[in-house]
């Protein structure tokens, strides 16, 4: 009896799209180039880091015609293109306080996945989005250079397209291509000197000092946030945990740590802009707190793989 011919399984393109795109971003690539791909990605999420701290709620500089309100006006007086400056003017500047929490929002989960190599595909779609909007509001607007967002939106593209996960990145543990270890050791020992920084930088001022103690400077347009002594202390404990959690493999000092950055960063988002933040931090300071807890829930959730794999 001929066997009876079975269906043609036909994918859908759109469904094959969606996989790939949420996939880990780690396609077999040379060292080099997977290395040069990572230190794209870690460039882009430092800048959206930095840019983060001066989208304030709760009005976004309305009042003041500063910030976020200021820059996205010049879509409407210096336009780029015309629809889109109908839109902003028609639809965004009237609510900003909804924009403004949109895009501290969008900018943040920018910052984070980046910085930490999570989920690097739609990270790297939404930065180009995030890059045209911004474009087209302010390219033409007073003392911008145009190409610096053709630039945003072709670092984005690279990263969309390369294997920005590979190296140093939370996709390169969720796709068994690399281990938890060299992240979370790194990742701790940058939050613990960044903790015991601040602390000693504001040894003998206010623990509750809403101004904070910044990790950073204006002049290369880095930084890692603003923290009071408070502040400092909590970036130090939750630096600790991790690599207390990376090195004795402890899956529940992980989770501690997780904990401790997002009730942290949490908490400045519930005061940054109607309150003095009790941590002295800003936006900035949130989404770096947010990123070592990213790190510390992948550690956690990876023990076995904590130590050095031999595809590293």
């Amino acid at each position: 009896m001929p066997d009876t011919p079975q269906p043609r399984r036909t994918r859908t393109p759109g469904l094959a799209l969606t996989r790939w795109l949420f996939a880990p971003a780690t396609d077999p690539v040379p060292r080099q180039q997977a290395v040069a791909a990572a230190f794209l990605r870690i460039l882009l999420g430092l800048m959206w880091l930095y840019n983060v701290a001066w989208k304030r709620p709760p009005d976004f500089g309305e009042d003041t015609n500063t910030g976020l309100y200021k820059f996205t006006a010049f879509a409407v007086n210096d336009p780029v293109l015309p629809p889109y400056s109908w839109i902003v003017e028609h639809a965004v500047l009237p609510n900003i306080e909804v924009f403004g929490w949109g895009v501290l929002i969008s900018e943040t989960v920018l910052a984070v996945l980046l910085l930490t190599g999570a989920w690097v595909r739609p990270a790297a779609l939404l930065g180009i989005a995030q890059s045209l909007a911004i474009g087209l509001s302010v390219a033409y607007g007073p003392h911008e250079w145009p190409w610096a967002y053709w630039l945003m939106i072709g670092g984005h593209v690279v990263i969309l397209f390369s294997s920005a996960g590979r190296a140093f990145a939370v996709d390169a543990v969720r796709s068994r291509t690399g281990s938890a270890r060299s992240l979370g050791l790194v990742w701790g020992a940058v939050a613990v000197i960044a903790g015991a920084v601040t602390v000693a930088g504001t040894a003998g001022d206010d623990p509750l000092d809403p101004r904070g103690y910044i990790l950073g400077s204006a002049d290369p347009s880095v930084s890692l946030g603003a923290y009071n002594l408070l502040g400092g202390l909590v970036l130090l404990v939750a630096g600790a945990l991790v690599l207390v959690a990376t090195l004795g493999r402890i899956a529940i000092l992980g989770w501690m740590a997780a904990v401790v950055g997002v009730g942290a960063a949490l908490s400045l988002y519930a005061q940054i802009g109607f309150s003095d933040p009790s941590l002295g931090g800003t936006a900035t300071s949130a989404a770096f707190l947010l990123s070592v807890a990213v790190v510390a829930v992948t550690v956690a959730a990876a023990p076995g793989r904590a130590s050095p794999s031999p595809r590293d």
